[in-house]
């Protein structure tokens, strides 16, 4: 199983991020046009919480607030769980099912970011390693 290091190698790309102080509507347009679903809220380097369209729709949408009018500080996800480097694309998928998240930021030991995933990057991984398995053991059996 590939660990999350590998799993960013295969697609790299640095996660887009916004500050606590931009507004719902800047955050929103940024995860528009990249076609993404959530955000790394940062304060310089340091991460500070994580911004989703989950968190757009409960409470934004349905309190009746104005997006341009809120700051994401207001409603992002602060104590974000993450995963680091040397850990497993099982070990990340069985942390966002415990705490039911869909992303999960990547920091190293000295707490930088290092990228995102998202439960669709580990799912697409683990069908690709069951796929392998298979082909391994279809080859295994017919020889």
């Amino acid at each position: 199983m590939k660990t999350i290091l590998q799993l960013l190698g295969d697609s790299p790309r640095a996660p887009l991020t916004v500050k606590p102080t931009d507004s719902v509507l800047v955050g929103l347009e940024a995860m528009a046009k990249a076609d993404i679903g959530a955000l790394l809220v940062m304060d310089g380097d340091r991460l500070v919480g994580l911004f989703s369209e989950r968190d757009y729709a409960r409470k934004i949408v349905l309190h009746g607030k104005v997006s341009r009018d809120t700051s994401i500080q207001e409603i992002m996800k602060e104590n974000v769980c993450y995963v680091e480097p040397h850990q497993t694309v099982d070990e990340a998928m069985a942390l966002m099912t415990e705490k039911r998240v869909r992303y999960l930021p990547v920091l190293n030991e000295q707490k930088k970011v290092l990228g995102i995933i998202s439960i669709g990057d580990l799912v697409k991984e683990t069908i690709a390693n069951q796929a392998f398995v298979i082909q391994q053991l279809e080859h295994y059996i017919a020889n």
